[in-house]
């Protein structure tokens, strides 16, 4: 059958890895998976991923998860243009130990006010206030990081043109801005990245691909927003635990 990517777009990222698959022309079948109606834990998704993980990839019969990996794997596989991943040992290193700090310091951080203000409510939940006093504090610091560490006076965070790096970090900065949070405000050197990778990546595409999120406080304003079935209650209430 092909490459067949499943994905919800509400995810950082889902979004990564279709913004890259779309933006480097990789023909795939797109299965939307809605993490809020719970389609995840469906027995037909089971079949793909025992794990009930997005994002997924499907090509023939070999099934891949988790996001970074995803997007190695397009890389190679579809010869992408060299600057995504590098094929220069030192390079690549660079993408790598942006995406370990991704990983430590990114991931579980910018997608809190997400669960804050609307997945928590949606299930009769409350992050405590206390973690989101904590949450701000660590987004600001991993902001900080970001510019001082990684971008510095390059244009972009791991080299002189987009890598992997780019729009992972980007996606993860998205999920807080569609909630209101101007992470840019006061960091020139940070707004002036995002506008380049934006830029490089297309308007179009960025649009198409920030919709769902960017409509999150409208579709809960309007009450079109799903409520998540009770079987998912659980791996949610856990998720709220884990935030520091």
């Amino acid at each position: 059958m092909g490459l067949e990517l499943y994905l919800d777009l509400l995810s950082q990222p889902c979004r990564a890895v279709y913004i890259f698959a779309r933006r480097n022309g990789i023909p795939f079948e797109l299965h939307t998976v809605e993490l809020l109606k719970g389609q995840h834990m469906s027995k037909e998704f089971l079949l793909v991923n025992s794990l009930h993980k997005v994002p997924t990839l499907k090509d023939d019969d070999f099934i891949l998860a988790e996001s970074v990996a995803i997007l190695i794997y397009l890389s190679l596989k579809y010869e992408t243009e060299a600057h995504w991943y590098a094929p220069n040992m030192q390079a690549c290193a660079r993408i790598h130990e942006y995406l370990g700090f991704h990983s430590n310091c990114i991931r579980g951080t910018f997608g809190v006010p997400l669960w804050t203000q609307v997945l928590a409510p949606l299930i009769g939940a409350q992050v405590p206030e206390e973690k989101v006093g904590r949450n701000q504090t660590s987004m600001d610091q991993a902001l900080q990081q970001l510019e001082d560490n990684f971008l510095g006076d390059k244009p972009f965070l791991a080299s002189h043109q987009v890598t992997l790096a780019d729009i992972m970090a980007l996606e993860e900065l998205m999920q807080p801005v569609a909630l209101g949070y101007n992470l840019f405000e006061g960091r020139p050197r940070l707004a002036a990245w995002r506008e380049r990778v934006e830029a490089f990546l297309g308007a179009e595409l960025c649009q198409e691909a920030h919709g769902p999120i960017l409509s999150i406080l409208e579709q809960v304003a309007n009450k079109t927003i799903p409520v998540p079935p009770p079987e998912v209650h659980p791996s949610m209430l856990l998720h709220i635990a884990r935030i520091p």
